[in-house]
Parts: structure tokens; sequence; C-alpha cells
């Protein structure tokens, strides 16, 4: 289990991230979702003692990350698969943190056919592995200890959709067994396919969390038309609260009413459906409309 309570991170007069707390169950897939700048990055790195807080705790099996005794057997990392040396061949990564954490050599070889690495590839250097094969490097490290809870900053960046299929797989049955997954991506779908809860952040703050079925369920109704000004104006006559994306309208009320409005207020639509048939994709884009930071590096101010 992952726990954060009130977390924040300042950088001089720019706070990073303001006063965040979620809970990462174990046996459950959790995705941290969230645009660019938003905070993902810094919590990630405050988690896995990377980064020092402000303020606030995150702990890892109910202890800092810090005080593990050997970190690498109780929670598994991978944040940035490019930081690899690349002057060691992936055998040898594996067979370092292997050494590192007291563990038979078997497990070397376990994890490099775990990840469906070669020994030609675990034999090459890694400044000639590509990004996918970076990321399953990663992936065999962090899975080397056999650790209940697993730490991923876009694991599936760089793999091709059979690579992706695969992670998505490997990480389900990893919480089906009782681990605890915390999942950073930008792939919404595969967040959607994957996921059990879900925590979205934007410019620092939790906008909202919860299981994935309560939130899409909570997603209202979903209406575009080509005429959005005139609907807006009808359902703000209304008293109907709503949220505009960049060409549809999520409505607080169910379709019948919505459908109502329009019709007298003249207005074609071009659909009108229950807000949870939407997809992921959709409600994050309505939850961080206001936070949008692409101008922003992740890696920089998050």
């Amino acid at each position: 289990m992952i726990t954060v309570d009130s977390l924040t991170k300042t950088y001089g007069g720019f706070t990073a991230v303001d006063d965040v707390s979620f809970t990462a169950r174990s046996g459950r897939v959790t995705g941290f979702l969230g645009p660019n700048g938003a905070g993902k990055s810094t919590t990630m790195r405050i988690m896995v003692g990377l980064t020092p807080a402000t303020s606030g705790t995150a702990h890892v099996s109910g202890r800092r990350f810090a005080d593990l005794p050997n970190p690498g057997l109780e929670v598994g990392v991978l944040l940035d698969a490019s930081a690899q040396h690349a002057g060691r061949t992936g055998r040898e990564i594996l067979t370092i943190a292997q050494r590192t954490m007291g563990l038979p050599a078997r497990r070397v070889e376990e994890m490099l056919e775990m990840v469906s690495l070669t020994a030609d590839e675990a034999g090459r250097r890694v400044s000639n592995y590509s990004l996918g094969m970076r990321q399953r490097l990663g992936i065999a490290t962090a899975l080397l200890g056999d650790p209940e809870v697993l730490i991923l900053d876009e694991p599936a960046n760089g793999l091709d959709p059979a690579g992706i299929r695969w992670m998505r797989d490997l990480l389900r049955g990893y919480a089906d067994q009782g681990g605890t997954v915390l999942l950073s991506s930008h792939l919404l779908h595969e967040i959607e396919v994957i996921a059990d809860d879900l925590v979205v952040i934007g410019q620092g703050r939790i906008v909202a969390q919860g299981t994935k079925t309560e939130l899409l369920a909570a997603a209202g109704t979903l209406v575009r038309t080509p005429d959005l000004p005139t609907l807006a104006r009808a359902l703000v006559d209304a008293d109907v609260e709503f949220t505009r994306t960049s060409d549809a309208l999520r409505v607080e009320a169910d379709p019948d009413l919505v459908g109502r409005l329009a019709l007298a207020a003249g207005v074609p639509l071009t659909e009108l459906r229950a807000g949870d048939g939407a997809g992921l994709e959709e409600m994050f884009l309505e939850l961080t409309a206001d936070t949008q930071r692409d101008d922003i590096s992740e890696g920089a101010a998050a």
C-alpha cells in the first residue's frame, strides 16, 4: 500500500505539489493522471526518496522509502528508463541490482525471460537499446526483488502495441496476486483498460479521485452540437450546470432533459448520450481543462 498525506513541494515561489493526499491500495492498479507539469513526477520522486518534500509524508508499506532496509525487496521503481547506464549491458545492470539486494544469481535470468529480452539482447550495451528495450529492462529491475509495491512512471513509453499489451497483462497479473501498482501514463486508453482506481492531478492539486467505475459513472450527459453557444445559453437559463470541452458539453442532467432543452432552443444535436460511455479521455480533459500546462516540462516542473 502507498499512502500520501498532505504532500507539498515548493521550489522558491513555485508550488509543484500542493497538499496532495491519496492511497494506492493492495491488489489494485491505481492510475495517476494529469497534464504535463501537473505534479505527477515530483510526487513519485518524493515517494522514492529522490526529492525531499517541503511538508507532508509519503509512505510505502507503512514506512518512508528512506527507512526501508533493502528497498528493492519491498518496492519496485521505474521513473526513467533512459537513465540506465548506457555503457553496461542489460545483464550487467540486472546483475549489479541482484547482488546489491543479496538475491540469488538465477533471478537475473528469470527476469530476462519474464520481460522477453533474449540472451543476445541482454549482452548488448544499453546504449544500443531501443526505448522499448530499455523499458523492458527497467521493468525487470523493478521486479527483481519480488516487491509488494510497484511505482511506474510512463512504463509503456516506447513500446509497440504488442509490448503495451504485454505490459498491461503483466501489471494486471501482479495486482491480482495482491501487489500494489501506482501507474502514471499519458496513454489514457491503457489506463482505462487496466486501472481499478484513478487519481487525477492538475497544477499540483488533486482534482478527482476514486474508483474508475465511480468517476466514469458521475460523468453526467455528453452532448455535441454545431451550435454550442446557443445550447449553453439554454442550459444557463434553465439553471443546469455544465462544463465545456473543446467540442462538447458535459451536462449535470440526464439526457432526456438535455434533449428537451435543445429542442426548445432549436439547437440540432449531433450526439447525446450518458457521459459514462464517453470514456476516460473525455473525463480527463474535462477535469483538467483549467490546468493544462503544455508549455511546462513535466520533468522540470512536476
